[in-house]
C-alpha cells in the first residue's frame, strides 16, 4: 500500500510543517508513530479530534519526555525507525535528549529530520516567526498584490506547507534513499525561508533577465498582466484568466467576442489599462455560468473561481476523486498519485495516546514493560 509501505517514521508531535510532513509520508504509504505528550491535560485536545486532518493515517503513543524512562522508551522507538521528524525551534530536542547526535548514536541510519522557520543556523535561528514572516524576509510576500497595494499574505501555503513540509517530505525521502545505499543516516535541515525561496526560482531567474520588476501587479504573472488576473462577473463572482500564450490569447479574445475590436498588441505594456478595462468590461456582463458555459472545453486559459464547497463538488475533480471523507471530514485526497503503488488514507487522526499500547508492543516492547511504563505514568493511553 503506496510507494512508502515498509517505511517507519517517528514524529515528535507539534504543530503545522512537521505534521504535514508527517501526513504526506503516511499517505503515500509509511508507518509514522506520533510521539504525544503524556500530561493529563494535553491527552483531551480542543475540540474533536477527527478535524486534526495533518494527523491522519498516524498512530499516536503518549509518552512523557520529562522523564528519563519516556526519553529513554523514546530512544527504543528511533531505534527501530528510518527517520524521525520535528518541528521545534533549534536546540529544543538537544535539551529533551532527543538531539540529533544521541539519536544517530543509537540508529546511525536514521534520518534526523528538523523543519523550522529561520533554519538551524544563521543570526535569526531563535527567532519566533510564523509563514508570513519568512516569506517576507524571502522576498516572496513583496510580489504577492497588486499594484499600487500593500502585499497579500497567500493564507500559510507557502512557508508552512510549501516551503516547510513538503521540502522536509522532499529532504527526508531522499535521505532515506541514500541511507539505504550507504548505511548512514543523516540530519535534514528544512528552513521554511530556503524552501520559499526555492519556489521562486523561476521568478528569481526571470529578474536576473530583466524580466521582472519589484514593484507588485506590473508583470505578466502577478496580475499586472490584463490577460493573467482575476475578473469579477454579473452576479459578484469571480472568474480566473490565465492566457499568456499567444493563441491561447487569441481564443480568449474570440469567446470574449473582442476578436474584432481595436485593441492594443498582448504585449504592449502601455496599452494594458485600455486592454484590462475592455475585458473587465464585457465579462463584467455575464454571470459567472454564463462564462463558464461560454468557455468550456476551450484552451483560453479559464477557469470560475470556486468556493471550498464548489470545488468539492466540481464534476472533473469528483471525477478524479480529488477528496476523501473519513468519518463525515471531507479533506484532499493524498497526492500524487502511482500506477502501481496506491496510495490511501490509512486510518482517521488519532486521539494522542489512542495507540499506545499497541504500537509499543508493535515495536518491540513486552507486555511486562508497557505495564511497567503505564504504571508510572510514563506512558498514557487516550482513555485514562
Amino acid at each position: 500500500m503506496g510507494p512508502l509501505g515498509g517505511v517507519r517514521i517517528v514524529e515528535l508531535a507539534g504543530i503545522g510543517p512537521a505534521p504535514f510532513c508527517g501526513m504526506m509520508l503516511a499517505d503515500m504509504g509509511a508507518e509514522v508513530l506520533r510521539i504525544d505528550r503524556a500530561a493529563p491535560a494535553d491527552i483531551g485536545l480542543n475540540g474533536n479530534p477527527k478535524f486534526e486532518v495533518l494527523n491522519r493515517g498516524k498512530r499516536s503513543v503518549a509518552i512523557n519526555l520529562k522523564s528519563p524512562t519516556g526519553i529513554d522508551a523514546a530512544l527504543r522507538l528511533i531505534s527501530k525507525a528510518d527517520a524521525l521528524i520535528e518541528g521545534f525551534r533549534p536546540g529544543v530536542t538537544e535539551r529533551l535528549g532527543l538531539g540529533p547526535d544521541v539519536c544517530l548514536s543509537r540508529n546511525p541510519r536514521l534520518v534526523y529530520g528538523r523543519v523550522t522557520g529561520w533554519g538551524q543556523s544563521g543570526p535569526m535561528a531563535h527567532v519566533a516567526g510564523h509563514d508570513v514572516n519568512y516569506i517576507a524576509l524571502a522576498g516572496v510576500l513583496n510580489a504577492i498584490g497588486r499594484r499600487g497595494e500593500r502585499p497579500l499574505p497567500p493564507l500559510n501555503l507557502i512557508g508552512d506547507f510549501g516551503g516547510g513540509g513538503m521540502y522536509l517530505a522532499f529532504g527526508v525521502v531522499c535521505a532515506i534513499l541514500q541511507a539505504k545505499q550507504s548505511g548512514k543516516g543523516q540530519v535534514v535541515d528544512a528552513a521554511m525561508i530556503d524552501g520559499a525561496l526555492s519556489l521562486m526560482a523561476g521568478v528569481f531567474g526571470m529578474r536576473a533577465e530583466g524580466q521582472w520588476a519589484d514593484e507588485r501587479g506590473t508583470n505578466a504573472i502577478d496580475t499586472g498582466a490584463p490577460f493573467y488576473d482575476v475578473y469579477e462577473t454579473a452576479d459578484q463572482k469571480h472568474v480566473a484568466i490565465g492566457s499568456i500564450e499567444g493563441r491561447f490569447y487569441q481564443e480568449l479574445l474570440r469567446r470574449l467576442g473582442l476578436e474584432n475590436d481595436d485593441l492594443p498588441d498582448q504585449w504592449d505594456k502601455a496599452g494594458w489599462p485600455r486592454l484590462r478595462e475592455a475585458i473587465s468590461t464585457r465579462i463584467r456582463s455575464r454571470t459567472r455560468d454564463d462564462w463558464t458555459s461560454i468557455f468550456a472545453d476551450s484552451d483560453a486559459c479559464f477557469a470560475p473561481v470556486l468556493s471550498a464547497n464548489e470545488a468539492i463538488a466540481h464534476p472533473h475533480i469528483r471525477d478524479r476523486g480529488s477528496f476523501a471523507d473519513l468519518g463525515g471530514v471531507v479533506q484532499p485526497a493524498p497526492a500524487p498519485r502511482f500506477s502501481v503503488t496506491r496510495p490511501e488514507i490509512k486510518s482517521a487522526p488519532p486521539v494522542p495516546g489512542e495507540h499506545t499500547e499497541a504500537a509499543l508492543a508493535a515495536w518491540g516492547f513486552s507486555s511486562d514493560e508497557i505495564v511497567a511504563l503505564l504504571s508510572a505514568k510514563v506512558v498514557r493511553t487516550a482513555d485514562k
